[in-house]
């Protein structure tokens, strides 16, 4: 069907412009030029010339020459990038599902003599031909592929089109897809596991926080531990350290009180202070007796005070005469301690 719309006179060329109608889009076209001496052809624009009914010349942009009745304008092709609705159509997935897609093609004229002589309709044949090629790459995936992998199966499409449409001189740019439908039951499935795939993503994100916190946990617990044993540990050692100073210092302070005790025997009146010191002790000893225990152990002369002193003098003297200082004193101290009977100096005391 073809509305005529409108006419004008441009330097003795009649052009008009008309509205192509198809079954599947509709766009504005120019119509045949009137062979004349003259032509302007517009941009974009290539306009193929027949001469005696055989292909001739292809008219550039700008001003052209024909020579009338032998030279014809056969076909006008539009060199702009033309866009084209693909129909919606039923397709079947890989997993049994029908689907109605539909989509935009893009596409433009590279060769106006191979799309002029090519084919008798360029632009439907290549709207049928994605059609076909939609559904032949659905086919090939199942239903959640075609809702992620929209992009590769755009890119599959252009593909196919462009193997098919090389030798018609027309080169399509891209292809997308707009709508796509599923049946009613398979979108409330979709949404039912939707609404299961969250709940699945929620239920593991508590589960590893659950972990991440029992880790916490165990990990504050280990630390704990840790510093734990190693306070024991300096409690210990410091504990130890202690105990070697004041033994040290209780060693110290034992030989310095020897010492002074030795310095003080050697000095005037020495035997004197430890005979009374040895009584003093052993009057104290008697004070404790029976005190913690009611078995006790009692010498024959208890009550010979003088003779326990006297008795344990003599046993500090030999003690003090065994303890050699310089050589000489060693063969001094071995006369003294025998008597000339070669008895022990205390039963000569006695």
């Amino acid at each position: 069907n073809v509305l005529p719309l409108a006419a004008g006179v441009n330097s003795g060329v009649l052009m008009h412009s008309q509205l192509w109608v198809t079954p599947v889009q509709q766009r504005w076209a120019s119509s045949l030029p009137m062979n004349t001496v003259v032509l302007f052809v517009p941009q974009q624009e290539a306009w193929i010339v027949e001469r005696m009914g055989r292909f001739h010349r292809i008219l550039e942009p700008g001003l052209n020459f024909l020579i009338p009745l032998l030279d014809r304008v056969r076909y006008v092709q539009s060199l702009k990038e033309i866009v084209i609705d693909v129909p919606e159509q039923s397709a079947v997935s890989l997993d049994n599902v029908t689907l109605q897609i539909d989509g935009v093609l893009y596409l433009r004229i590279l060769d106006p003599f191979k799309a002029s002589y090519g084919v008798e309709d360029p632009e439907y044949a290549v709207t049928q031909l994605a059609q076909t090629t939609m559904r032949s790459e659905l086919g090939k995936l199942t239903l959640d592929k075609v809702f992620r992998e929209r992009e590769s199966l755009n890119s599959n499409i252009v593909h196919s089109i462009n193997q098919a449409s090389d030798d018609w001189g027309i080169r399509c740019l891209r292809y997308e897809i707009k709508d796509i439908h599923v049946p009613p039951r398979v979108k409330e499935s979709m949404q039912m596991q939707v609404e299961a795939e969250r709940r699945k993503r929620a239920t593991v994100l508590e589960s590893e926080g659950t972990r991440e916190s029992a880790i916490n946990v165990a990990e504050g617990r280990k630390q704990a531990q840790i510093l734990a044993s190693e306070g024991e540990k300096a409690e210990q050692i410091n504990k130890a350290a202690g105990e070697a100073q004041a033994v040290l210092a209780k060693a110290e302070a034992k030989a310095k009180a020897i010492r002074l005790l030795s310095e003080a025997l050697a000095e005037q009146n020495g035997n004197a202070a430890a005979s009374l010191s040895v009584a003093e002790q052993y009057v104290s000893a008697f004070s404790n007796l029976a005190k913690e225990s009611n078995t006790i152990l009692l010498p024959s002369n208890t009550g010979d005070i003088s003779g326990m002193v006297s008795q344990a003098m003599t046993i500090y003297g030999s003690l003090a005469k065994t303890s050699p200082r310089t050589p000489a004193g060693v063969e001094e101290t071995s006369e003294d301690l025998l008597s000339p009977s070669g008895s022990p100096p205390e039963q000569r005391t006695q």
